[in-house]
């Protein structure tokens, strides 16, 4: 009898959702249509994309890793009308690499093979390596490291005096394609968003100033109505040909008070500089939220934060009785950053 014992090899898939219009109804929907396929489901909301452990689900449906991304990916569009990209391989890392070297309505399986790992990874920039950002690629082109393969072939203590002891083991661990981090399987954080449309291609700045402005005072008024409070805030840019561009921010405390929300969203879209764009939709996503209980309110000696606090409720209170636009909450903030248009 042999006795020996084969390590089953591992399928990690990335996938990346894109619908032409985004809200947390369909993103969950779209989970769902995955956990139907494999119930290890790591969502990522941020990105609108998900973690998921196919190894035992190869087994269960008797198909390969193709196939099975193929039978996903029809699902996803004859049920939700949504394309995907998706990549797989035999680790996370792999997997991210290849969904974001793979356009929408495809996928790419990197093999569980050392000629089909290294195949995948030693010609890739060293950037497309997770953890890998643009300055910490900048800093290994000074030295001659340019790719992954090089990255792979770099002596780890050398790695080390350029990186550090830690960001050199991982990265060299990945350029190997050594990523032991499993799909941890849960539910997606609960979010919450607006958005507003256009009615023509947007290219006022001042409008989109405006648009942000009120959906900023629309999510925080129904974060107090629902008491939580948001972790992050998340901007998504819709253009004139329909691509978009996402941009997050974590809150220096979970919070749903208007001002602080509002100066994350001002922030998100400097950082985005919109002044030529031909804007389409703006949406603006609350993110990890949790109940309003666990809100930790720094004491400060001003007291005009605490008006600003009891303005708003009575602003709550008036949109309850008369309608979200009975009163233009946004102006009234100035600690926002937020200066309202002068007219002539």
């Amino acid at each position: 009898m042999n006795t020996t014992s084969r390590t089953r090899p591992r399928a990690i898939l990335r996938i990346h959702f894109h619908p032409a219009e985004r809200t947390d109804e369909l993103y969950g929907q779209l989970l769902a249509v995955v956990d139907g396929i494999s119930s290890r489901v790591e969502p990522l909301p941020a990105d609108w994309s998900a973690y998921v452990d196919l190894t035992g689900a190869l087994t269960y449906w008797g198909r390969d890793a193709e196939g099975l991304i193929a039978v996903l990916r029809l699902r996803l569009l004859a049920l939700h009308g949504v394309q995907c990209s998706a990549g797989a391989g035999p680790t996370r890392s792999i997997a991210a690499m290849a969904a974001d070297a793979t356009p929408p309505g495809a996928a790419t399986v990197v093999r569980d093979d050392p000629y089909g790992i290294a195949a995948f990874l030693r010609t890739k920039p060293a950037s497309a390596l997770p953890g890998i950002g643009p300055r910490t690629a900048k800093t290994l082109a000074r030295y001659g490291i340019t790719s992954v393969g090089d990255i792979a072939d770099t002596q780890l203590p050398t790695l080390q005096r350029i990186l550090g002891t830690t960001a050199a083991r991982l990265a060299h661990d990945r350029a190997l394609g050594i990523d032991e981090r499993p799909v941890v399987p849960g539910v997606a954080p609960r979010t919450m968003s607006a958005s507003r449309r256009f009615d023509r291609d947007e290219l006022d700045p001042d409008q989109h100033h405006r648009a942000v402005l009120g959906l900023v005072q629309e999510l925080g008024g129904r974060l107090r109505t629902s008491g939580e409070i948001a972790q992050a805030l998340v901007l998504t840019v819709t253009y004139a040909d329909r691509s978009q561009t996402t941009r997050t921010r974590t809150l220096a405390e979970p919070t749903a008070h208007t001002p602080a929300l509002a100066e994350a969203a001002r922030q998100l879209l400097t950082v985005l500089g919109l002044q030529r764009a031909r804007v389409r939709t703006l949406t603006l996503r609350a993110e990890r939220l949790r109940p309003a209980e666990d809100a930790v309110h720094q004491l400060t000696l001003d007291q005009h934060d605490d008006k600003l606090r009891r303005l708003e409720t009575a602003l709550d209170k008036a949109a309850t009785l008369y309608g979200p636009r009975v009163a233009g909450a946004a102006s009234t903030f100035p600690r926002a950053g937020w200066r309202p248009a002068r007219r002539a």
